[in-house]
């Protein structure tokens, strides 16, 4: 007896459908898989047996052989659970064949037939619905985020005897969607708790708008991690096919996308500075998205960022440029997503005071000490960057008067009018981008560049100037202007000025201790933000 059914699987982060072979014939009881399962599909043959004896259907007593087609490619989870029970029932007869019919069933099955949620199930829908299936039948827990691709029935279903019935149960409510500036994650954290740093706040307006990379040099306790904590809290929303995109990302990743349906808050990623070159980009026998990819559309946040391997730092040098991580192995080669804004925080030298000395620190490391610490970061590195900007101690006079006025300083914006200035900013790409394949100024490149960053004369004077002057590269070049363009965006001008020249040149300088961006010299820019 030979019966067949529709599982999938996913490959990096897209899905990939398996033809489940059923075959039962006579001879000694057995029931083997093949078609290069891993160890959890090999697992499935005492899974699925339990759940059909506790599920008070017949287990066959015949030797029974499941092929996952196509053979040459590797299987890996528990999502053919379901779809192997399904298969042996229809072929021995206890179900009819009308039940797979043109179906994808999706599940990791418990011993006693309940069908548990698993993970990848956006990428997988998407694959069924290429192939021309037109119902997908899913865990209750992953049908939401089924539902997210059009076209296609869901039935969402909790134990395995659910199945035959060939209508789901009622799709669960979708968790309430988070404005970007009133999150869960950002509930209890506001840039109002920040004291003064005026700059430091226009800087990441500034950042967020474009999704530009962004550094903070400054001694310990200046505010800086505090600062990009709080980075999440004004991106823009992610909307449409962004949305989709990241959602399948962390499905595949096994992040429960599935609860809330379609993400539309931008990811944060914060990975510890132990972490491996293969955990931040990706990789692994069959490979997974790393934090670079979970970081896609938005923040991949690096404290203390010399403290990070430098293979781990250099490997972010491709993706930075490309937006894409490709990993190869022997049998294939997988492309990962990876359109991040880099948000990194570092001290000055070792002991984090060189250039901030008091009568209560000063600096303790020798010449050597200081120059091995930042050559941690290499120039091209570096050179990916948009934005460096010194973050000075707050002053007593500053602390006192935030105190005084019950956090509402002038020099204290709070997430929801920095938000403001970001969604601005990002109004006028939207409508500049229209039609294109562009998103943000920060994905300018070759002759769009050229075509939507008009200067005027006095920016232009700037520009050249400072490319001779500041030893700028082509890449400095060329980022120096999409910041001026995402400044100009956020105060509505349509040109490129020379005051949005001035302050994006000024966030190139490495060495920000000797050219230090005082509120009276950029008085203009910060009463206008």
């Amino acid at each position: 007896m030979y019966g067949v059914c529709y599982g999938a699987c996913t490959q990096g982060i897209d899905g990939k459908l398996v033809r489940v072979e059923i075959d039962i014939s006579n001879g000694l009881p057995a029931f083997a898989i093949v078609g290069l399962p891993d160890s959890a599909v090999r697992e499935s043959t005492e899974r699925v047996r339990a759940a059909l004896k506790n599920g008070s259907y017949e287990f066959p007593m015949r030797r029974i052989t499941v092929n996952l087609a196509p053979a040459d490619i590797r299987k890996e989870g528990a999502s053919f659970d379901l779809a192997i029970a399904a298969g042996i029932l229809i072929t021995s007869g206890q179900w009819s064949a009308s039940v797979a019919e043109g179906s994808l069933l999706l599940g990791e099955l418990s011993l006693r037939g309940d069908v548990r949620p698993i993970h990848g199930v956006l990428s997988m829908a998407m694959a069924a619905k290429e192939a021309g299936l037109k119902r997908i039948v899913v865990p209750v827990e992953n049908a939401r985020e089924a539902a997210l691709v059009d076209g296609i029935e869901i039935v969402a279903v909790r134990h395995l005897s659910d199945v035959p019935a060939g209508k789901g149960l009622e799709l669960p409510a979708a968790n309430p969607v988070s404005s970007p500036a009133s999150t869960s994650r950002e509930q209890n954290i506001d840039f109002s708790d920040v004291v003064g740093q005026a700059q430091a706040k226009r800087a990441l307006a500034v950042a967020a708008a474009g999704l530009h990379n962004v550094l903070f040099i400054g001694p310990p306790g200046s505010g800086k991690t505090m600062l990009m904590r709080r980075l999440a809290g004004i991106l823009p929303p992610l909307e449409g096919e962004e949305a989709l995109e990241v959602t399948k990302i962390h499905s595949a990743a096994g992040y429960a996308a599935h609860q809330g349906g379609l993400m539309r808050q931008r990811p944060l990623r914060a990975p510890h500075h132990t972490i491996s070159t293969q955990g931040l980009i990706g990789g692994g026998a069959i490979p997974r998205p790393g934090e670079v990819s979970l970081a896609h559309r938005g923040v991949l946040f690096l404290d203390e960022l010399p403290e990070f391997p430098r293979v781990a730092l250099e490997s972010l040098r491709q993706p930075l440029e490309d937006g894409t991580v490709t990993i190869a192995r022997a049998r294939s080669t997988f492309t990962f997503p990876a359109r991040f804004m880099l948000a990194a925080t570092m001290n000055p030298c070792p002991c984090g005071y060189d250039g901030y000395e008091d009568e209560y620190h000063s600096c303790t490391c020798s010449p050597a000490r200081k120059l091995g610490y930042f050559s941690r970061l290499s120039g091209p590195l570096l050179d990916r960057i948009d934005i460096v900007l010194d973050i000075p101690r707050v002053t007593p006079e500053e602390a006192e008067l935030w105190r005084q006025e019950g956090g509402t300083a002038t020099h204290s914006l709070d997430t929801a009018a920095l938000a403001s200035y970001v969604l601005a900013g990002r109004q006028a790409q939207l409508e500049r981008f229209l039609g294109t394949q562009i998103k943000y100024n920060s994905e300018l490149s070759g002759s769009s560049l050229h075509r939507y960053c008009r200067l005027d004369q006095e920016a232009n004077k700037l520009l050249v100037r400072a490319y001779k002057e500041m030893g700028l590269s082509a890449r400095a070049h060329d980022r120096v202007l999409k910041v001026a363009r995402t400044i100009a965006d956020m105060e509505g001008s349509e040109r490129i000025e020379g005051g949005h020249m001035n302050e994006a040149l000024l966030y190139r300088s490495l060495d920000m201790r000797k050219r230090r961006w005082s509120l009276g010299e950029h008085e203009e820019a910060v009463s206008k933000f």
